[in-house]
């Protein structure tokens, strides 16, 4: 059985669960916190990073959550993420990269910084400064999102695409961390309220990251 060696709030991690659970793909999950930095995870990845996926009996380790979705998308038919024409699909790997590079070096990571590593590893206050940068950027974010939302059904198209989980799993990530603020942004809160409504989504939604309390309707579909 594949192994995906994953921290709960690691937005990368957060989309290829989705991705395996989109494609009814088993997996266990093995925690990596990346404060710790072991011996073990750095023999799978010298960089140290998350996610990491692994089949053991086949000695196949997979890192990288675009390598490892690419590698999903080749090796199983099953609900296709990145699809339709070339240029379609084009588009997908495109607003992947947004999301997973722009969304994540914005507003993802320095909410990581400030409201978890800070108060779980460095014991210190978050620099209130920072935060409110980063929720200035996440709603110029939730903006184009509105935006692509008024003229496609989805964020790259007619379908549903990975596009759409690695936009909500960054959106998830921040979302925990009190960084999302959806006031103005109806067109993006009622097409993240259906990719909670998920049921890839739920396990996320249920999962609570010590040390930091859930908000009020984070894990709530309606909400």
């Amino acid at each position: 059985m594949w192994q995906l060696h994953c921290f709960p709030l690691c937005p990368f991690s957060r989309k290829v669960r989705l991705a395996l659970a989109e494609k009814g793909i088993q997996f266990e999950l093995q925690r990596e916190n990346p404060w710790e930095g072991t011996d073990a995870f750095y023999a799978l990845n010298p960089a140290g990073r998350t996610p990491v996926l692994r089949e053991p009996d086949k000695r196949i380790t997979l890192i990288d959550s675009q390598a490892i979705c690419e590698y999903l998308e080749e090796t199983v038919d099953k609900s296709p993420l990145i699809l339709g024409t070339a240029a379609g699909r084009a588009e997908i790997r495109r607003l992947v990269a947004l999301f997973d590079e722009q969304f994540f070096d914005e507003v993802t990571h320095p909410m990581l910084n400030e409201r978890m590593k800070k108060r779980l590893v460095l014991r210190s206050p978050p620099d209130s400064k920072t935060l409110r940068e980063a929720m200035r950027l996440a709603h110029e974010h939730l903006d184009y999102i509105d935006w692509l939302i008024d003229n496609r059904r989805w964020l790259a198209g007619a379908q549903m695409s990975l596009a759409d989980f690695a936009a909500a799993a960054q959106i998830s990530v921040a979302d925990y961390l009190g960084g999302i603020d959806w006031s103005g942004h109806e067109e993006a809160h009622a097409w993240y309220r259906v990719m909670k409504s998920r049921p890839s989504f739920r396990p996320l939604l249920n999962e609570k990251m010590e040390g930091i309390p859930v908000p009020a309707g984070y894990a709530d579909p309606n909400s």
